[in-house]
């Protein structure tokens, strides 16, 4: 188990918002909350960055966006300049779509091209590769980690959290530790709402959650006085909110 070093939730938490019908005020109002809770990132489509970096001017928070979302079939060459444009308009991490249906076949020597293609066209900022592991054997899970990591990947991540086959698993998050060891992050994300699964996922071995429920998260695990990291390790320990739950229950 990897033990945070952080004192708050909200230092591994992608805030996140990605539905298409996303406008404007709500783009505001995600930003507005990640400054407030301190978030480590927001997530949002391409089209939002210039807003978000506008936005989040003084703020440490950092601006996520996701490349070939969420069905990760574009061409390499493509995702690169999809990738460049974002960075250009002020990205500051990158969450791109892996080639799932490459992963599928068994053709790694593209699954790899295709995953390098982003990291290049990023420079030196970090790119989570995302590899939809609701879909993926464990064999797939574990192969698709390796090659990520070894791409130059700074995290590997579970899920768009638009599959119809679900999100994240703690299952899959410790198959993506196992194979990644301690130096690549593991990014949980899909259908993490509330307070047991985000503990849960990190007890697993993630160090960034992606959630659009952070806020009624950090709520409830700041009111709590023990230490995240004893709650990681006990996780029964903590009595979820009852304000946490309602607005779970409404995300």
């Amino acid at each position: 188990m990897l033990v945070p070093t952080v004192a708050r939730i909200a230092a591994l938490i992608d805030h996140t918002l990605l539905k298409a019908e996303a406008t404007r005020d709500a783009i505001d109002s995600l930003c507005d909350e990640a400054r407030e809770h301190g978030f480590v990132a927001v997530c949002v489509n391409p089209v939002w960055v210039p807003l978000c970096r506008a936005r989040l001017r003084g703020a440490q928070t950092k601006v996520a966006t996701v490349i070939s979302f969420p069905l990760g079939a574009s061409e390499p060459e493509i995702k690169a300049r999809e990738t460049t444009v974002a960075v250009s308009q002020g990205a500051d991490e990158l969450d791109m779509v892996a080639a799932i249906g490459h992963i599928k076949s068994g053709d790694w020597v593209h699954v790899a091209r295709d995953m390098r293609a982003v990291v290049d066209a990023a420079g030196e900022r970090p790119v989570k590769v995302i590899i939809e592991t609701a879909v993926l054997t464990d064999a797939e899970i574990t192969k698709a980690s390796v090659i990520a990591r070894d791409a130059g990947a700074a995290f590997v991540k579970t899920s768009t959290g638009c599959h119809a086959a679900g999100g994240a698993t703690t299952r899959a998050v410790s198959l993506i530790r196992r194979a990644v060891g301690d130096a690549t992050g593991v990014k949980a994300s899909g259908g993490i709402r509330d307070c047991g699964a985000a503990l849960r996922m990190v007890a697993a071995g993630a160090t960034r959650i992606g959630t659009s429920s952070g806020a009624a998260i950090v709520r409830c695990l700041d009111a709590d006085r023990t230490p995240l990291a004893e709650l990681v390790e006990h996780p029964e320990r903590h009595v979820a909110c009852s304000a946490s739950r309602a607005r779970s229950a409404s995300a």
